[in-house]
């Protein structure tokens, strides 16, 4: 692939982002505090809702059309800060924690890694202040995801083992910690460390309080452990049995869950390449690449990069010809 190729590519991702500055600073906005208070209703309440509003759009749209006003809420929330004292602080400071790990994750998902290590970081002090052991647990996790999408493995078990010493005993913040921090060996090409640490993470899950109070990692489940299995298998090139996991996770994506869905589509593709399956590779890519111009997800982008790359040497295959000249269509319009 050439490098103006690769520029183009990257296009796709980060050309429906320009909204999404990378600047550390929060969007600016006109008074937002006054904004919350003159609504009439309870500021805290607002916030929550207004984050789980932003998730939902998040997870349909893509992080570029919600991180400006994610920004606007964290500024809201410091503001708030200043007058407020006892148990409405502490609400303060876990919604800021909250908000400054959605706001890593959003960066995160447009492949900006330094501003998502920032947020990360700003939500790990607010969760310390906020004196939440669950949250700063649930960041510190977070953390090793982060490390695990940049190929820093050190970082990725180190940060997963802290979390998970953290977690509460049968909480299932041990086996989310658990689960990334498995990844981060196979990324040290250490299958067998991978496998016990999946293993124990299935244990940590099976073992796990039936009724947990804790909001964190609800998502978790055996099927969100699979997927992230199919995406180890595919660091230590075990290409058929990823395919076969990225494609039984599809099945199983609840619904709603849009840009997951293009993420695992472009890995599945990407494995069924690398396994020498062109075609199928070339069908499942095509669907991978209409999820990305929808979402401008960075991590879709990523895949579809590689896809393109590992199918140079099938491109007279008509499927794998028509997926290359849509992904050329694609990118040129977004550069």
């Amino acid at each position: 692939m050439s490098l103006s190729r690769r520029a183009l590519i990257g296009a796709l991702g980060a050309g429906a982002a320009i909204a999404a500055s990378s600047d550390f600073s929060a969007a600016a906005s006109p008074a937002p505090r006054s904004d919350l208070i003159a609504s009439g209703a309870d500021p805290i309440e607002l916030l929550q809702a207004t984050r789980r509003v932003l998730i939902d759009n998040d997870n349909l749209f893509g992080p570029h059309r919600v991180i400006p006003t994610v920004q606007q809420q964290i500024t809201a929330i410091k503001e708030l800060r200043a007058d407020r004292r006892g148990t409405d602080r502490r609400k303060l400071l876990q919604l800021q924690t909250q908000y400054s790990e959605l706001c890593g994750w959003l960066y995160q998902d447009l492949g900006d890694f330094r501003a998502a290590q920032h947020w990360m970081r700003e939500a790990l002090e607010a969760s310390h202040m906020a004196g939440d052991d669950e949250l700063t647990t649930y960041v510190l996790a977070r953390r090793s995801q982060l490390a695990g999408d940049m190929n820093d493995p050190i970082e990725a078990v180190d940060v997963a083992e802290a979390a998970e010493d953290r977690a509460a005993p049968r909480s299932r913040l041990a086996a989310v910690a658990a689960t990334y921090g498995a990844h981060g060996h196979a990324l040290r090409n250490d299958p067998l460390m991978a496998q016990r640490a999946y293993e124990h993470a299935r244990e940590l899950l099976a073992r796990m309080d039936p009724d947990p109070s804790s909001p964190w990692g609800v998502w978790l489940d055996g099927a969100y452990i699979d997927v992230q299995r199919a995406h180890s298998l595919a660091a230590l090139g075990d290409h058929h049995g990823a395919a076969a996991g990225f494609r039984d996770a599809i099945s199983r994506l609840p619904a709603g869950y849009h840009r997951d869905r293009g993420v695992y589509l472009g890995r599945e593709a990407v494995s069924l390449a690398r396994a020498g399956e062109a075609e199928q590779a070339a069908s499942a890519g095509l669907q991978a690449l209409a999820v990305a111009k929808e979402t401008g997800s960075d991590r879709i982008a990523r895949e579809l990069a590689q896809l393109d790359g590992v199918l140079d040497q099938w491109r007279t295959v008509p499927g794998v010809s028509d997926f290359k000249d849509a992904l050329t269509e694609a990118v040129l319009r977004q550069a």
